[in-house]
């Protein structure tokens, strides 16, 4: 090539300067110079050639036949000049060149076809520069005009309509008009018949056909067009057989096509093939290749895909070591380094959003620095590193806080705008991106007009985006996701509307079968939720669930996103079991976090959020609950989500604080202080991970002071107390007036105050705790759920100044807070029902005259607090409500009593005790009759419990949900009162008058039994009479102490010789209790009828009935009375009103088990149901199950269809939890639970044969939780239960004589003799049998 440039200069050397062939001899020298330039790349040869073919153009003035041929070489050199410097004015004069030529070439010339193409090339390369569109449109112009002077046959026609399709496709990329890409595709189609097979150019038609059919997939969606494109690739492959020079670049057409379809469908065969293409590719493009640095690049991306779906690291660390080795291979000066800087700053950053490891991300940001500085302004690629900085910076804000990485991202983007006028292709983009930089400015500072000016570019993007635009369906998502942003903030649900609207419309511009169709479907969801939760439309909430299980069907078995798509549906569930409470949305939630996990497995770079989302789901399921094993396992997996987050991953301080609560949790069940003690060190680490200015400091703080005031109540360290409240300070200032939560701050920071008061007595303490306690109150107006947390609190705080400083004005404010409780408009809460109690403790203390309405209040919460909460049979739930009831009831009736105010003392007594049974008679069973009592009531029941449910669901949230709970409050009690209008149901959920229950002694006096702290009383309730008052001469201390005692003595019976000391206990109750009862009843009650006794506290558990003198010539109360008893005065009653049923249709069943799963056999089972079956056959159908037919599932069958039982068998009491006591079968227990549960059919009498089933829960007797209050709340009208242990052999005896006494004179059993029958056996028994067995056995009911 050398020689050709010396020889061609010599040549030009020798020709005169006024020769004619001066010009030729010019432009031969520059031909010679631009092939050595292409041969070896000096740029001065290049040079040397423009400025020849200039000198030679000049020779060639208008009119010459030359200027032609002289104006394009002088275009070409300068062209080529443009791509080596990217010189714009070069490639503008070139454009003026080929115009000119083009003016030489008019209508009929044969090389008119030629300028045509040529200009249109130029001008569409100045396009790519500059962006401007109307360069574009010229070139396709000409473009056509071109191919019209090329009809069919002729030579260069598949040349043109190759150049047509490919400006075509380019302006298609501008605009998004999808008739250009169609008629690009039809061009191409056009292009490919002119090249059959053979044709030298048939590879690189099928190519650009395959390209364009891609683009239009990417638009429209359809698959035939990809598939199409890739068997277009195939066969281009097939014309590059081992060898040939193209075949490299065939492997990477096809592989990239393949990873497209992958992406589509999720089939990893795809982007496996895809990736041993690549590195065939690879393979062929040896070190020193040209486009080795390509197929790296290449490569590194496909592998990358695989990591995001199969989540391998050594994936994303492979793709970063072939970026590494690409960029390597494009030192600085390189054409092609921007690309590889890009392409490692894009893989750092995931690896970043892998591992967490900010090493990574401040890479990835200085390589984008380093790609932005390559880029100066009006470089083409500027605009793209304008873009690329800022999503790096972005999650460097994200990380670290610091609010200049976030300004500098909104200032680059703005600078990504100004390099988009009105009318250039990126500017929709531009505005989108800083859209989306500004609305999160917003959510760091607030500041509402940085999401104003967001939505304000949202939708001048949009309007870039007319019907038909590619992006238009990503436009609408954006700008719904801002409205709903601002709808948060303003709460205008225009707003929210517009949002759903706008996600509607997206999600129309995606059918099935469109790739972002998912994202559309879970998008709506949110929004739907939200809407949902503003206005409680239920089928919003349920159209929401409805999206998340059709984006779930998008992503079948196996599917890339099928995990992420889980977890968005069992979000969703958990949305809707916190607004609904059905647990059944819960448990699938959780089922559906499993399923997520074990698609997680270990290495995977989601695992740990899928750890943390079912640790989450398990501890609200364990709130709901109470299960131990629900917390357990919460904190194994949160433990577990930890290990995967290490000091550098952006989440830990996430999984830090989730821990620490659910330790804490953990220490309130146990009370293990290690619990709590690591709950505290793992805040502490949380709070270091949320330094000043991190948007979750307060909270890390908030939770640490908690966390540290429990260690103090556990250890009394002070300098806990006192760290707390620096804490406290610290959180506060961080939740400025208006902060959604400043109200919680500020009681608990009172709270801590005022607790270092009682430890100190500082007066400024106490003063600066009600200060705050009056700004939380304020904040607080009345209907806010909390609000009689901070009228306890404050009304605590006030007394205890008064205490201090004797000062009316604080007692007297203190007692008018607490006379607000009576106007509580919401549904009410455990905490309004604390707050009660609080204020009976505090009247009772300072003997205040509110003494009586407080009970009133208090017994009032009690019964509305469980009308929402619902009936539950779990230890968790009865422990909550054994706590909330504690001593109330009897201390009601103490202080109605002392008031002078007897009617009121029955009917409180009544409201606090048997809460349960209670609830189970006025809710559950009434809303059966309600169903039953035609279309009115059933709709009516059915709307109740589901209002209930969602109420119980939105009260038990920590969410600040004030305006909601309000509607549903008002919804429940706008029920309620249409259900009370219905005929015989005017009293529902309302307590029972004392004009009702006084019908309990109907057929005898009925004797209430009470032990308070305050004074102990009786007072015997008559059906005609007003009651009768009896103080008792004992203390509830001595009544303690007297029933330890007896149940010592019970506990050795049988094995020493006690009877003397149980004979002193029983007359020490007569002494104290019964005989003076005795004196009264003398005036209302013949000797030997019949009184039931309803003792309250330890009297429960004492046998008030076998009380006595014990001495000669003197009678025990046995002799005098016949006892029975009742749990409460409205189960009598309850029992009194069933309907006998017609002894003619009476069904009697008697159960025998002496040889159960668990506990000693029973040898007199047998024969006791033998003598049963000789008294009870002549007289009524009778049937047995014995032994191995005893078992649980036949027993409830049997209970179910009989009306008349015997039970003989053991009775296993579970004082721990008494809703597990039971019955012990054959194949195992029969417990409480199982026997309440379902309906029975008009039973009327049972006789619980076994051990302790009228003993219940020792530290609450109130609550009557045994088998005896089981049988009789399920509808047995009268029970025979024991309130020990008996002896199978004892009892049989006293079976049988209680059966010969039960038929009544026409020949009958009749359940109202059981009390009776039982007086007389005993008594017929006594001198057989030992005096505790004689009195263990009692009768409940009718």
């Amino acid at each position: 090539m050398g020689d050709n440039v010396e020889q061609s200069r010599a040549e030009l050397q020798s020709c005169p300067s006024d020769h004619s062939d001066q010009s030729l001899y010019l432009g031969k020298l520059a031909l010679s110079l631009y092939s050595r330039y292409k041969q070896r790349g000096v740029l001065s040869d290049l040079d040397e050639a423009i400025d020849l073919d200039r000198d030679a153009l000049a020779l060639c003035p208008l009119g010459d036949s030359n200027r032609s041929n002289s104006l394009s070489k002088l275009a070409i050199c300068l062209y080529a000049r443009f791509e080596h410097r990217g010189d714009l004015s070069d490639l503008d004069e070139v454009i003026d060149l080929h115009q000119a030529a083009l003016a030489l070439c008019p209508p009929g010339h044969s090389n008119r076809s030629d300028s045509l193409t040529n200009l249109a090339s130029d001008l569409y390369a100045r396009f790519q520069q500059k962006g401007v569109l109307s360069d574009l449109d010229e070139a396709i112009d000409l473009d056509r005009a071109a191919l019209a002077l090329c009809p069919p046959g002729h030579s260069n026609r598949s040349d043109s309509l190759n150049c047509l399709a490919s400006d075509l496709y380019a302006r298609f990329q501008q605009r998004g008009v999808l008739s250009d890409l169609d008629e690009a595709i039809d061009l191409d189609r056009a292009a490919l018949a002119l090249h059959p097979p053979g044709h030298s150019n048939q590879s690189s038609s099928v190519s650009n056909l395959a390209i364009h059919l891609y683009a239009r997939f990417e638009q429209r969606g359809v698959l035939s067009d990809l598939d199409e494109a890739i068997d277009l690739d195939r066969a281009a492959l097939a014309l590059h057989p081992p060898g040939h020079s193209n075949r490299s670049d065939s492997f990477d057409n096809l592989a990239s096509d393949l990873y497209a379809r992958y992406q589509q469908s999720g089939v990893l065969s795809d982007l496996d093939e895809a990736i041993n293409l690549d590195r065939a590719a690879l393979a062929l493009r040896l070190p020193g290749h040209s486009n080795r640095a390509d197929s790296l690049n290449n490569l590194a991306m496909h592998v990358y895909a695989r990591f995001k779906q199969r989540g391998v690291l050594s994936d994303l660390d492979e793709a970063i070591d072939l970026d590494r080795a690409s960029l390597a291979l494009r030192p600085p000066g390189h054409s092609n380094r921007l690309d590889s800087l890009n392409s490692l700053v894009s893989d750092l950053y995931a690896r970043f959003q892998q591992r967490g490891v900010l090493s990574d991300l401040d890479e990835a940001i200085d390589l984008d620095q380093d790609a932005l500085a390559l880029c100066p302004p009006g470089h083409p690629n500027r605009l793209d590193s304008l873009y690329n900085l800022p999503i790096r910076l972005y999650a460097r804000f994200q990380q670290r806080g610091v609010l200049s990485d976030l300004d500098e991202a909104i200032n680059l983007n703005q600078g990504a705008l100004a390099l988009c006028p009105p009318g250039h292709s990126n500017q929709s983009d531009s505005l989108n991106n800083l859209a989306m930089y500004l609305y999160t400015r917003f959510q760091q500072r607030g500041v509402l007009s940085d999401l104003d000016e967001a939505i304000d570019l949202d939708q001048a993007a949009l309007a870039l985006r007319p019907p038909g635009h590619s992006k238009r369906s990503d436009s609408l998502s954006n700008l719904a996701m801002h409205l709903y942003a601002r709808f948060q903030e303003r709460g205008v649900l225009s707003d929210l509307d517009e949002a759903i609207n706008l996600d509607r419309a997206a999600l129309a511009l995606r059918p099935p079968g469109h790739s972002k169709q998912a994202d559309s479907l879970n998008n709506l969801a949110i929004h739907l939720c939200a809407r949902f939760q503003q206005r409680g439309v239920l089928s919003d909430l349920d159209e929401a669930i409805d999206m998340d299980r059709a984006a779930l069907t998008l992503y079948p078995p196996g599917h890339s996103n099928q995990s992420l798509s889980l977890n968005n549906l069992a979000l969703s569930l958990y949305i809707r079991f916190k607004q609904k409470g059905v647990l059944s949305d819960l448990d699938e939630a959780i089922d559906l976090d499993r399923d997520a996990l074990a698609l997680r497995p270990l290495g995977h770079s989601n695992r740990s959020s899928s750890l943390n989302n079912l640790a989450n789901h398990l501890y609200a399921r364990y709130k709901q609950r109470g299960v131990l094993s629900d917390l357990d396992e919460a904190i194994d997996l949160d433990r577990a989500a930890l290990a995967l987050r290490p000091l550098s991953h952006f989440n830990r301080s996430d999984s830090l604080s989730n821990l620490a609560i659910h330790l804490c949790s953990m220490f309130q069940e146990r009370g293990v202080l290690s619990d709590l003690d690591e709950a505290i060190n793992l805040d502490r680490a949380a709070l270091t991970l949320r330094p000043p200015g991190n948007s979750n400091r307060s909270l890390s703080l908030g939770n640490l002071a908690s966390h540290l005031y429990a260690s103090f109540e556990q250890r009394g360290v002070l300098s806990d107390l006192d760290e707390a409240i620096h804490l406290d300070q610290d959180t506060l200032a961080l939740r400025p007036p208006g902060h959604s939560t400043r109200s919680s701050s500020l009681s608990s920071f009172a709270t801590h105050l005022y607790a270092r008061f009682e430890q100190r007595g500082l007066l400024p303490d106490l003063d600066e705790a009600i200060d705050l306690d009056q700004a939380a109150l304020a904040l607080r107006p009345p209907g806010h759920p909390n609000r009689s947390q901070s009228i306890q609190n404050l009304a605590c705080s006030l007394l205890a100044r008064f205490k201090q400083h004797a000062q009316s004005s604080d007692l007297n404010d203190a007692f008018n807070l607490y006379g607000q409780l009576s106007q509580v408009s919401h549904a009410v809460l455990y905490g309004d029902l604390l707050t009660a109690k609080s204020w009976i403790t505090s009247a009772e203390e300072l003997n205040h005259s509110s003494t009586l309405a407080a009970y009133q209040i208090a017994l009032k919460f009690l019964a509305d607090w469980q009308h929402v909460t619902g009936l539950s049979s779990s230890s968790n739930h009865f422990d909550i409500v054994s706590k909330a009831i504690s001593s109330m009831a009897m201390d009601a009736f103490s202080c109605g009593v002392r008031y002078g105010s007897l009617e009121t003392a029955v009917v409180l007594v009544e409201q606090g005790r048997a809460v349960f049974w209670t609830q189970l008679a006025n809710f559950q069973t009434p809303l059966d009759e309600i169903s039953m009592s035609g279309d009115m009531g059933k709709a009516l029941a059915t709307e109740l419990k589901e209002v209930s449910l969602h109420l119980r669901a939105m009260l038990e949230s920590s969410e600040d949900k004030t305006s909601p709970i309000g509607q549903l409050t008002k919804q429940r009690d706008d029920v309620i009162s249409r259900i009370r209008m219905l005929p015989d149901f005017s009293r529902f959920l309302l307590p029972p008058l004392f004009s009702d229950l006084r019908h309990a002694a109907e057929d005898g006096p009925v004797i209430i039994v009470n032990a308070s702290q305050y004074s102990c009383d009786a007072m015997i309730i008559l059906n005609a009479q007003d009651p009768v008052h009896i103080p008792l001469d004992i203390a509830q201390a001595d009544v303690k102490k007297l029933f330890k005692k007896f149940q010592s003595l019970i506990r050795k019976a049988g094995f020493s010789d006690n009877q003397n000391e149980i004979v002193s206990v029983l007359r020490k109750l007569w002494e104290c209790v019964v005989g003076p009862i005795v004196e009264n009843l003398r005036d209302f009650a013949e000797p030997r009828s019949r009184i039931w006794w309803c003792p309250t506290a330890e009297f429960a558990l004492l046998p008030l009935h076998a009380a006595g003198p014990y001495a000669e010539k003197s009678h025990n109360f046995s002799d005098l009375y016949i006892s029975s008893y009742t749990p409460t005065l409205a189960a009598l009653v309850r029992a009194r009103q069933q309907i006998a049923k017609d002894a003619s249709t009476l069904r009697f069943v008697a159960i025998g088990q002496g040889n159960p799963n668990k506990g000693k056999p029973l040898l007199h089972v047998a024969a006791e149901v033998d003598n049963v079956a000789r008294r009870v056959t002549p007289i009524q159908p009778f049937t047995s199950l014995m032994e191995s037919d005893a078992t649980v599932h036949r027993a409830l069958d049997a209970l179910k269809t009989h009306q008349w039982v015997h039970l003989a068998c053991h009775g296993m009491p579970n004082r721990e939890k008494p809703f597990e006591s039971s019955f012990m079968m054959r194949d195992g227990p029969l417990t409480i639970t199982d026997i309440i549960r379902p309906r029975l059919h008009t039973p009327q009498f049972a006789f619980l044969s076994a051990c302790h089933t009228t003993v219940g829960y020792e530290s609450n007797p109130d609550e009557s939780i045994h088998l005896a209050a089981a049988m009789q709340f399920s509808g047995f009208r009268s029970v025979i239960g024991s309130m020990w242990s008996v002896d199978d052999k004892v009892v049989g005896q006293i079976v049988s004589a209680f059966y010969d006494n039960m038929v009544d004179g026409s020949g009958k059993l009749d359940c109202k003799r059981a009390a009776k029958a039982l007086h007389k056996a005993v008594k017929k028994s006594r001198k057989t049998i030992s005096l505790e067995q004689q009195i263990v056995l009692v009768h409940i009911g009718v």
